[in-house]
């Protein structure tokens, strides 16, 4: 890594240092109000659940909705993105999407619920793809798992910072604004600031290096060129969105993205509650605050773990294996996380598994662009991303269902392990079958 930096031309790389520093921070945080919004539902269920009268089944179909929205109409919205450009159709997806998290505040029955979180769906498709996409037109392979990996660290962050807040306005949230449940007051709240944020897309996002201010024409030049040498150098030709959708390493990817993103949405959505019931299992006793609290431990350990893989495989140019050994490790924590003996085992175990799951990630945003450009990847990446993310609508659905049966979470755990499992194993099929070309980044 080190040989490659010093011949990358110093323009390209004071391009790069400056798009980290301008655009990393604001996207990110763009994306921690993306994820607060989608997963903060996860602790008012410990409250709305029960002043709507959902059951753990109801709750976790109408969490998982959400997808479906999502799953139909994130290839669409890649696709204008990439024709129309990142500011102004990004600067749309927060709005809408902040309109209708606000809009959660006042559902009143079941059939509400599951309304307002297909349309959440519906408004958020084609953010997080796009944003993949979009780092594609500003750094180099070389950079991007890391890249992507503190553009991701928005989720764990989300989590450790959204967590506290999150359940603070529950529990003070009642009668404040005319609004008679805490619940209801942390739904409109939070998603007020994907409004604003969006507004300020259209003033602070440029669509490419030659329209950003903060860049010399000489840097933007030479870092446009920089990436264009290299796509051309990966993938000779332009792929289509034809090409792409039919791509059996696309298919491949949707399947690994599936199995990781299920234990990333289990957590999410259910995590708070596993918390919760550990003070029957343990006798202990936590308020809703140190709920949020706890919770928040696993994702601050990945956030870590998640860097580290992310430089190492940058630093060593191999990818696949960067994508299946956390997803293993990731499984075995899951799956003995309800057996342990003590809370603090439970957790520890439950940090293990977010770890991998984090880990894996970002990784794997770097093998589409290896074998895709254009539209092409627009596309592909869009339903690489919008397949797997239908785990978010079936691992809800089906983890609430499991433990209404069952009584408890286990069962549930247990599918998402296997589901892990399964994404390392097909990782590795893609890339013994693919070799390097889809393994490796070229360096920069």
């Amino acid at each position: 890594m080190a040989d490659d930096v010093l011949v990358t031309p110093e323009p390209v790389q004071v391009a790069v240092r400056r798009a980290m520093w301008r655009l990393l921070p604001f996207l990110g945080f763009c994306y921690l109000l993306n994820y607060v919004d989608r997963v903060n539902v996860g602790f008012a269920a410990l409250r709305m659940n029960p002043d709507l009268g959902l059951s753990a089944a109801s709750y976790g179909l109408g969490a998982g909705l959400f997808f479906v929205g999502y799953f139909f109409f994130e290839v669409p919205s890649n696709v204008i993105l990439h024709r129309v450009g990142a500011r102004l159709w990004i600067a749309r997806i927060m709005v809408t999407w902040g309109i209708v998290a606000s809009a959660t505040a006042f559902v009143t029955n079941e059939l509400g619920f599951y309304a307002v979180r297909f349309l959440l769906g519906v408004a958020e498709a084609g953010f997080f793809p796009g944003i993949i996409l979009y780092l594609t037109y500003w750094f180099p392979r070389a950079q991007r798992a890391k890249v992507v990996a503190l553009f991701f660290l928005a989720v764990p962050l989300s989590t450790v910072f959204g967590a506290p807040i999150s359940t603070l306005l529950i529990e003070n949230g009642d009668g404040v604004l005319g609004f008679e449940q805490g619940w209801r007051f942390m739904f409109f709240a939070e998603g007020i600031p994907a409004i604003l944020f969006g507004l300020l897309v259209l003033v602070l996002l440029p669509d490419r290096p030659t329209r950003a201010r903060w860049l010399t024409p000489d840097q933007a030049q030479a870092l446009e060129a920089t990436i264009a040498a290299e796509d051309t150098e990966q993938v000779p030709e332009t792929t289509g969105m034809r090409h792409a959708l039919r791509d059996g390493r696309v298919i491949a990817l949707s399947v690994v993205y599936f199995g990781v993103v299920f234990g990333l949405y289990v957590l999410a959505f259910f995590l708070p509650q596993v918390v919760s019931e550990l003070q029957e299992q343990f006798g202990v006793e936590f308020s809703l605050v140190q709920i949020g609290l706890i919770t928040a431990v696993p994702y601050a350990v990945a956030s870590v773990v998640m860097l580290l893989n992310a430089r190492h495989s940058d630093a060593t140019g191999e990818r696949t294996w960067h994508v299946a050994a956390p997803a293993f490790v990731g499984a075995a924590g899951v799956a003995v996380a309800l057996f342990m003996d003590s809370p603090y085992l439970v957790i520890a175990a439950m940090c293990v598994c977010a770890s991998g799951v984090f880990a894996a990630i970002p990784v794997i945003w770097q093998i589409p662009p290896t074998f895709l450009t254009g539209v092409g990847a627009a596309a592909g990446i869009a339903l690489i991303n919008s397949f797997g993310n239908l785990s978010g609508f079936v691992g809800p659905y089906l983890t609430g269902w499991l433990q209404g049966v069952t009584g408890d979470f286990r069962a549930g755990m247990f599918v998402v392990a296997g589901f892990m499992v399964l994404s390392g194993v097909v990782v590795l099929v893609v890339g013994r079958k693919a070799g390097a070309s889809t393994t490796r980044g070229v360096r920069a």
